[in-house]
């Protein structure tokens, strides 16, 4: 898989191009093949690696969701100045990634669901990557306007913007003016996050009418075999699967009825 390239440093808008955002998770591979499903054709795959635990396994799954759907590209960039900036269970061996709040795995966004109202900094989760989904979009965009894309999409889903700041609603309609405004003239990238006001669930489910590679996919946040099934991320993923009246794929170390 080579990069698209012509004579022009930007080529023309082609309308069967977009780049995903690849994190080697069920909802970016989701995405990928939403935007296939949507006509998207030629596929930019763009994997960043931040000194997440688990970085090892996410990028096979990227190099693996490049497969599955015949990519144009697959563009890997090491994003380590997210881990020296810290303040992340994620990126910190100082810090442990917490067990799942089961209160708040039973249930999804409520107050917050039109993504404009500010949050409390106490509902934030330690898991929280300062501002991460600006720096991905941002390399996304450039990726995007450099190989004539005209989408970025992007997994982000209602039960990740009840926490993280940065996949509300309100985020994304501010970065497509940042988009719009910041970009050359004959550039037209809309930023695509088909499942902001969707469920885990309703996501497992379309994943599975897609035909979904969920085996080639990660979501735990602690470990990269197997999974642990106790932190937020297993939680939610297991608790899609387990409503969606199916069996994750995946190797897990403990497998909690999260349906309760």
């Amino acid at each position: 898989m080579t990069t698209d390239t012509d004579d022009s440093p930007v080529p023309d808008p082609h309308e069967d191009r977009a780049v995903v955002l690849a994190s080697g998770g069920m909802d970016s591979a989701t995405a990928a093949y939403e935007a296939l499903a949507r006509g998207y054709d030629q596929l930019y795959l763009l994997h960043t690696t931040y000194g997440q635990h688990t970085a090892d396994r996410e990028r096979t799954c990227a190099e693996a969701l490049a497969r599955h759907v015949d990519a144009a590209d697959l563009l890997v960039v090491e994003t380590s100045h997210l881990a020296d900036i810290g303040a992340s269970s994620l990126t910190t061996d100082a810090e442990a990634v917490d067990d799942a709040d089961m209160e708040s795995v039973a249930g999804t966004a409520t107050e917050q669901s039109s993504g404009d109202e500010p949050r409390d900094s106490d509902g934030v989760p330690d898991s929280y990557v300062p501002f991460r989904n600006a720096n991905l979009l941002s390399m996304a965009v450039s990726y995007a306007e450099a190989n004539g894309c005209t989408a970025v999409f992007i997994g982000a889903h209602s039960e990740d913007y009840s926490g993280y700041p940065d996949c509300r609603p309100a985020f994304f309609r501010a970065f497509q003016d940042v988009v719009d405004r910041g970009t050359s003239p004959a550039a037209d990238i809309s930023i695509e996050a088909p499942f902001v006001d969707a469920t885990k669930t309703d996501i497992a489910e379309r994943g599975l009418e897609l035909d979904v590679p969920y085996e080639d996919t990660w979501s735990c946040y602690r470990s990269e075999a197997p999974a642990c099934g106790t932190c937020d991320a297993c939680a939610y993923r297991l608790q899609a699967f387990q409503r969606a009246g199916v069996v994750d794929p995946i190797e897990y170390e403990q497998r909690p009825d999260y349906t309760e």
